[in-house]
């Protein structure tokens, strides 16, 4: 875990840079871990412990440049403290490390696999998770667990993370109109939780159902009702 040695005086959240000012130079950085943020705003809607932060920079000293990974994860602090909500993540007034972060690798390399790989163990981020479509021998996704204050890689696709409580793992679907590999949350079983429009469409798909079996419903009643005034019962007034 980060110990701390910081100065007396520590600057607030609103007065540090809410990130590096770098633009990201591929959409895939803010769609990635996007599409994860808004799976679990619907499947944590009820639970206000947790942040999901997108390119936020995380300051773990007053003097040093934030960290700013493509997502990350905190559980444990407040979803929101103000309307104005978070500008930047500082481990100073949070007091916790964020459990997972993200790095969507791009056409740009930018040391994922080795200068942020010791940044977060160092700072002692439980999980660290480097996606690239690009790699072409090695897996496109790879989860890295922190043992002893050393990273060990994960096997298999999805990868379960119990002290989360979800599993995190790459496939092919749609999302943004956009059909490619994406990042998707999983559950114990390795089922992939649905993205927003998914669960629309699967509501939208059972409430159609339910009305065709209502439909039918009406429809029987109709044909008993018309067969039992054929026998000269009036089905209005059978005690």
């Amino acid at each position: 875990m980060l110990e701390y040695n910081l100065p007396r005086y520590l600057p607030s959240a609103e007065e540090l840079p809410d990130s590096d000012e770098t633009p990201v130079d591929n959409e895939l950085q803010e769609l990635i871990p996007g599409l994860l943020k808004a799976i679990l705003l619907i499947l944590w809607s009820e639970r206000m412990d947790w942040l999901f932060g997108i390119d936020m920079g995380i300051y773990y000293h007053p003097d040093k440049p934030a960290i700013v990974p493509d997502g990350f994860l905190s559980l444990g602090v407040e979803r929101f403290y103000d309307e104005e909500l978070r500008p930047s993540y500082v481990l100073w007034d949070e007091n916790v490390v964020p459990i997972f972060v993200l790095e969507v690798v791009s056409q740009n390399y930018r040391k994922e696999y080795t200068t942020k790989l010791v940044e977060y163990e160092a700072l002692g981020v439980l999980y660290y998770v480097i996606y690239s479509s690009r790699r072409r021998r090695k897996p496109h996704l790879e989860v890295h667990k922190l043992v002893n204050g050393r990273y060990e890689l994960q096997e298999g696709n999805p990868v379960w993370l119990p002290e989360i409580g979800l599993g995190i793992g790459c496939e092919r679907g749609n999302y943004c109109g956009v059909t490619r590999e994406w990042l998707y949350w999983y559950d114990e079983q390795g089922q992939r939780y649905l993205t927003p429009a998914e669960q629309i469409k699967q509501e939208a798909q059972r409430a159609q159902q339910e009305a065709q079996r209502a439909k039918v419903a009406e429809q029987r009643v109709q044909q008993l009702t018309e067969q039992l005034r054929a026998l000269g019962i009036d089905p209005d007034n059978l005690a």
